[in-house]
């Protein structure tokens, strides 16, 4: 019987390192890129307070990581719609000064939309951390100034610009197709369509489970009355596995440490005052760190996660450090707490509420494809 891919995925850290290929340095390097140059023209242009509007839309970079081009036309195309759509939303609650009420459905329905999606187009990552992260930093961010459009239009080209990055391989591949094989290699990661992922229920459980774990997390870090509850709700649900994969405790210890890590590497990056240049290297190697690892090390990833997200941030909206630190952690302690928990309560209610099994529509997600 052939070893099947959870065999002979690399036990340990170490030993998924060494597994790196130079496929995921590609990769890597690419989603690098899609974040530091649409910083460096805003640093050029003086305008670093539109970093974040940026950020998001690059984000789209990150998806379709070692697909064939068809595949990836359509992953992150998606990837960079939601991206958009989830800017303009946060911008328009900004504009319209929504209230508390309608900014928490407004979240719900986002995690609703961008799990069902991912699982029926095949997205990956299909978790909605990267749309829940754009629409609360963008509508925690005043916009009184008639500038919505502009900065909808900045993700927006930050988005095009990532697409075009992540299928700009296809013309070298094009030009050369008689020696591809010996030249490039092979793109080996599949995304099916799944077209019964909106009836499946353990998306919905994910559905719920993100949902009611963001709602908490705000809550609680709106009780405590200290810096951007937004943070302790991306914190929750970067603990939260996607749906179809194993709810482990492990799993989400690791998503902990790594984020806790990430914020005191953000400590020692901040602490001596960089100038803007060297913050948006900071973010491009964070990135580039951030995706080598994100296949390997979910963990780990997030050690670079972290200070990424940070720093756009502090570009966007420069913060006293101690504030910005101490905030922080106190947020992702918060946000953590609550995203274990809610792993935990998911592990005990699949245990009394079995669900059906995996079908070739609705398949398990495998350790490696799971971000």
């Amino acid at each position: 019987m052939p070893e099947s891919p959870e065999a002979r995925r690399p036990e340990g850290l170490v030993a998924r390192l060494r597994s790196l290929r130079a496929l995921d340095v590609e990769v890597a390097m690419r989603a690098a890129v899609a974040a530091a140059v649409p910083l460096a023209v805003l640093v050029a242009l003086g305008r670093v307070d539109l970093a974040s509007y940026a950020a998001f839309g690059g984000m789209a970079a990150i998806f379709g990581r070692s697909e064939p081009y068809r595949i990836r036309m359509r992953t992150v195309g998606t990837a960079g719609a939601v991206q958009f759509g989830a800017v303009g939303l946060g911008i328009l609650l900004s504009v319209t000064q929504a209230p508390l009420a309608v900014e928490a459905i407004s979240l719900g329905v986002v995690i609703a939309v961008v799990i069902v999606v991912f699982n029926t187009l095949g997205v990956t990552p299909s978790g909605p951390l990267f749309a829940v992260f754009a629409v609360l930093v963008c509508a925690a961010q005043p916009v009184d100034d008639g500038s919505g459009w502009m900065r909808w239009g900045i993700a927006g080209m930050a988005a095009a610009f990532a697409w075009l990055l992540a299928m700009s391989g296809w013309l070298l591949r094009h030009a050369v197709r008689a020696r591809e094989a010996a030249i490039f290699k092979p793109l080996p990661r599949q995304a099916p369509l799944r077209p019964l992922a909106a009836t499946d229920p353990r998306v919905w459980l994910n559905v719920v489970q993100n949902v009611l774990a963001a709602l908490a997390a705000g809550g609680i870090a709106l009780g405590l009355g200290i810096g951007h509850p937004y943070w302790a709700v991306v914190a929750a649900i970067a603990v939260i596995p996607p749906a179809r994969a194993a709810h482990t405790a492990q799993r989400a210890v690791h998503r902990v440490i790594g984020t806790a890590i990430g914020a005191g590497l953000t400590g020692l990056v901040l602490w001596p005052e960089p100038p803007v240049w060297a913050l948006v290297l900071v973010i491009a190697i964070c990135q580039f760190a951030a995706e080598l690892l994100v296949g390997r090390h979910y963990g780990a990833a997030l050690v670079f996660v972290t200070p990424l997200a940070l720093t756009v941030a502090h570009l966007a909206a420069p913060t006293p450090l101690p504030a910005l630190l101490g905030d922080r952690l106190v947020e992702t302690v918060v946000g953590a707490i609550i995203g274990v928990a809610a792993v935990l309560l998911a592990r005990r209610f699949v245990e009394h509420v079995p669900m059906p099994p995996p079908t070739a529509a609705t398949p398990s997600i495998r350790p490696m494809e799971e971000p």
